[in-house]
């Protein structure tokens, strides 16, 4: 077989792939690997691709070890590891030219595993298991520790990394350690033993992980939301945003229980459905709680019509809409980018809602604190669009870093001696000529009391159906979300000085982006880039929009929808704006972007580019 990109070495630089079954253990096994690396100082990426059921199904998990520190797919498979018997076929298929497939030989596959451009790897971890442990269940368990501990022999592996992890993971159950290292041991030995050692893909150490951290979306917001002041959390579970609740309320049980008391300082409340849910957040925020639910787009679409009441009775309020697949129940466990329009103007009549776009969980933490401060600040709804690739995946993040002379904004809210000294208060009176206007708490004064109501209303508060006295209203809501343009996050330009050519996205896509970037540079195609990281666009937006011939707008959906944004949103003319649209349902590649834009360029541009470069 003659050699080929996979088979040469490739140090710190390859894809492994691990194929199983559903509810057997796999993922603890497959983050132990993933850590393992990263111990040794290798930056990594891994993504788990798992059905919408509790067990039984196929399962993958995707490890990129990549000394360059990309976070996106690669598109390629360079070492498989075939644990599954249902999905060989299609496990074989998948293996880049020149990699390897390693696959349980105690049962022989031989016609199924066929492919001449591979190198297939057979080790008997079923017997082998069989012979060292009891129990079935606890065999199907350490089968999977076991191929850790093969897969650190041919990747040359440090097993007492492997070791120090386990004793984290189980330190009071030192007898899981044991057993979890025996397995490794088994399967490390015999790989030692009867397989080639390591492997041209292997690992080496480095020192590109110092000062980051592992760690998923869902548990980052989570933590924000504690450090952001939050105490009340409603919600209903729905995948992938379940884990984002059980995060919050884990942090809350270490961080907020009176030490004195030992009673708990917040209410975490699993609802009967979405509407409650958001109901219970309006009313925790109207008492001046900060409150917040997360939910994706299935639950979004109920919450509707409470979302219009707090956007129009001018309730804060913070959702995190950890995006999946849709329409309708879609494909609950693969990420999009589907629910931008959903939630720009979600509810009936006019309204717009502000939108936070996380690139990573280290954003998420970020803006789970700027989203509860932009929410009060500005009286609204404020979502924060995580999706599933951020929210359940294990992400490289620089370490967190908190600055402890925070202090909430709590916005426009008047304190008792500031309500007794009004003559009369009225809760829409715009005073300050912002859009913004005072609120009051209950119980503060009875002088600050109004009713909150979503029919129709004046700016004093009372209930009319005069049109004049409701466009009022309506105008200066308006007023207010334009105010919100010089208070939300500016985006993340990065220019090269040189090129005409621009590329916009926001969230996830911001791996698969950097990483076509340096490709499109390396053949002459410098591309200018801007990521956007709230909504309603800022003016810097209008601006790189305006000062590029080009523009490429790159997003996981299929109906061009911050496209569409953009060009409701801003002046830019739509024939400035070309989509590159990935909607799958798995995470982007850079090659999907690179081929469109060198498509859409065509050879007399990239020639002009190349030249003045």
């Amino acid at each position: 077989m003659a050699k080929s990109q996979a088979n040469q070495d490739r140090v710190n630089d390859f894809v492994i792939k691990l194929a199983n079954v559903n509810g057997t253990g796999s993922a603890s096994a497959n983050s132990l690997l993933m850590k393992s690396i990263f111990r040794m100082g290798v930056p990594v990426m891994g993504k788990n691709y798992f059905p919408s059921n509790i067990q039984g199904l196929p399962t993958w998990y995707e490890i990129r070890v990549t000394k360059e520190g990309y976070v996106a797919r690669s598109g390629r498979v360079d070492l498989m590891v075939a644990m599954n018997a249902e999905t060989y076929q299609k496990d074989v298929r998948e293996v880049s030219p020149g990699g390897y497939l390693i696959y349980d030989s105690t049962w022989p596959r031989s016609a199924v595993l066929s492919r001449e451009d591979i190198t297939i790897l057979g080790a008997p971890l079923a017997k082998i298991c069989n012979e060292n442990f009891v129990g079935v269940r606890n065999r199907i368990l350490m089968k999977n520790v076991m191929y850790v501990g093969l897969l650190a022999a041919l990747l040359d592996l440090d097993v007492e990394v492997i070791r120090q992890l386990l004793n984290e993971s189980y330190a009071k159950k030192p007898a899981l350690v044991d057993a979890n290292m025996k397995a490794v041991q088994l399967g490390y030995d015999y790989a030692k033993a009867s397989l080639p050692c390591p492997l041209p893909p292997r690992v080496e150490r480095m020192d590109k992980t110092k000062g980051h951290v592992m760690i998923d979306g869902n548990t980052a917001a989570g933590l924000g939301a504690v450090y952001a002041g939050a105490t009340v959390g409603p919600w209903y579970p729905i995948t992938p945003s379940t884990s984002l609740m059980d995060a919050f309320k884990s942090f809350c049980q270490k961080l907020r229980v009176d030490p004195e008391t030992g009673k708990n300082n917040f209410a975490v409340i699993q609802a009967e459905d979405e509407l409650a849910a958001i109901g219970m957040v309006l009313g925790a925020n109207w008492n001046g709680a900060r409150a917040f639910t997360a939910t994706s787009g299935p639950g979004i679409s109920l919450m509707s019509e409470f979302i219009g009441l707090a956007y129009y009775a001018e309730v804060p309020a913070v959702i995190f809409d950890v995006q999946r697949v849709g329409p309708s129940t879609g494909m609950p466990t693969r990420t999009q980018q589907c629910d931008i329009l959903l939630c720009a103007y979600a509810s009936h009549g006019d309204t717009k809602h502000v939108l936070l776009f996380p690139s990573n969980p280290e954003e998420c933490f970020y803006m789970a604190i700027q989203a509860f401060d932009l929410a009060e600040r500005l009286q609204t709804p404020v979502f924060v669009m995580s999706d599933l690739d951020i929210g359940m995946n294990d992400w490289m993040c620089k370490d967190l870093v908190w600055d402890d002379a925070y202090r909430p904004d709590r916005g426009k809210v008047l304190s008792k001696e500031e309500i007794e000294a009004l003559p009369k208060f009225h809760r829409y009176l715009d005073k300050d000529d912002d859009g913004i206007t005072y609120r009051t708490l209950p119980g503060v004064s009875p002088k600050g009391a109004y009713f909150t109501r979503g029919s129709g209303h004046n700016q004093y508060g009372g209930y009319t159906e005069d049109s004049a006295e409701y466009q009022v209203v309506l105008d200066r809501l308006l007023r207010k979300f334009k105010r919100a343009k010089a208070l939300v996050p500016p985006p993340v330009i990065e220019a090269t000085g040189t090129s005409d050519i621009g590329l916009v996205a926001v969230g996830s896509c911001r791996g698969a982006v950097n990483e076509a970037r340096d490709i499109l540079a390396k053949r002459g195609i410098p591309i200018d880039y801007m990521r956007i990281k709230a909504f309603p666009f800022t003016k810097e937006v209008e601006a790189f929009m305006a000062s590029h011939e080009k523009i490429f707008v790159v997003e996981q959906n299929r109906d061009a929808q911050l496209r569409s944004l953009l060009t409701l949103e801003t002046d830019v003319p739509k024939s400035k704006l070309h989509s590159i649209l990935h909607y799958s349902g798995l995470p982007m590649t850079s090659k999907g972007i690179v081929e469109a834009v060198i498509a859409e360029l065509g050879d007399a541009k990239r020639a002009s580019l190349a030249a003045a470069k």
